[in-house]
């Protein structure tokens, strides 16, 4: 099994997952972390003041979740400096990249410098590992943003994917009365078969005004400005899905409606945690490799 890494940006689960993997033994060479100071006391992390000092040592580099957030720069919050992508790249000829939501242009730049990746988001295990604080977030989201307590309350759940599954157990176990709503036959007899209420996603209109905290899982719009117009002011909404969401957050506010747009909330709610699902993935991911 591989000992020593290079960890290159990221945010607080990538600090985390440095912190982890150096006492289980192995060497990090770190690069664009220097301001994370919970790292810089510790035995087995190596600070690198240029990005060819931390890869030239290892197979393995551990990128940035998200790899980038415009497309031009990879992610690193906790560095005062910019790393381009294809610098980046360039200097990890012939390695494996182990990061999360990589554009399709990265792959080119990878297949011309002989990189393998791996984008780590694509993994099932840690995608319904991710489920657990995805849901307990909107859970903490939903009790800090209403003045009523959440046993007894109406919540709805738009989706009955990874996501809406773990959530709707976890508000059920709240005493919440939870309704469920999906587009397929076999996403509401799984709904009927946990025990909860379900609704058809497409005839939602009329039951939108019954719902005191309204949670959106689905990656596409749902509520609309036609569907917004159902919705009780006092209600709470959550959108956890990702860019552009699936709620029309112009027309919520226009209405005035109190909307939270909760996006990666594993990092923020659960950053060690979040850690270790991350660095059991990355084991796993490399058994695959040199098996």
């Amino acid at each position: 099994m591989v000992k020593e890494f290079a960890v290159v940006g990221g945010d607080l689960r990538t600090i985390k997952l440095a912190k982890i993997l150096a006492k289980e033994g192995n060497m990090v060479y770190t690069y664009g972390l220097e301001k994370a100071e919970e790292l810089k006391e510790i035995k087995n992390i190596i600070f690198c003041e240029k990005l060819i000092e931390a890869v030239k040592m290892v197979q393995v580099v551990i990128g940035p979740i998200p790899f980038s957030s415009d497309g031009i720069n990879i992610n690193m919050p906790f560095s005062d400096g910019k790393l381009s992508i294809r610098e980046f790249m360039h200097n990890l000829n012939a390695k494996i990249l182990i990061a999360g939501t990589i554009a399709p242009d990265v792959y080119e730049l990878a297949n011309d410098e002989y990189i393998e990746i791996v984008d780590i988001m694509k993994r099932e295990e840690l995608a319904v590992l991710n489920t657990i604080a995805t849901a307990e977030g909107a859970i903490e989201i939903a009790i800090a943003n209403t003045n009523k307590i959440l046993h007894g309350s109406n919540v709805l759940v738009l989706g009955f994917g990874r996501i809406g599954k773990v959530l709707a157990r976890k508000l059920a176990g709240l005493s919440t009365k939870v309704t469920c709503a999906a587009r397929k036959e076999e996403d509401l007899a799984w709904i009927k078969a946990y025990g909860h209420k379900g609704i058809n996603i497409n005839q939602i209109d009329k039951n939108l005004s019954e719902f005191d905290v309204i949670i959106n899982t689905v990656p596409q719009m749902i509520l609309t400005a036609e569907k917004l117009g159902y919705v009780k002011q006092e209600c709470l909404l959550i959108d956890l899905a990702s860019n552009p969401g699936g709620i029309d957050k112009k027309v919520a506010k226009e209405k005035g409606l109190q909307l939270i747009w909760a996006l990666a909330l594993p990092g923020k709610v659960a950053p060690t945690t979040t850690a270790e699902f991350i660095k059991d993935t990355i084991y796993n991911i490399l058994k695959e490799i040199y098996k």
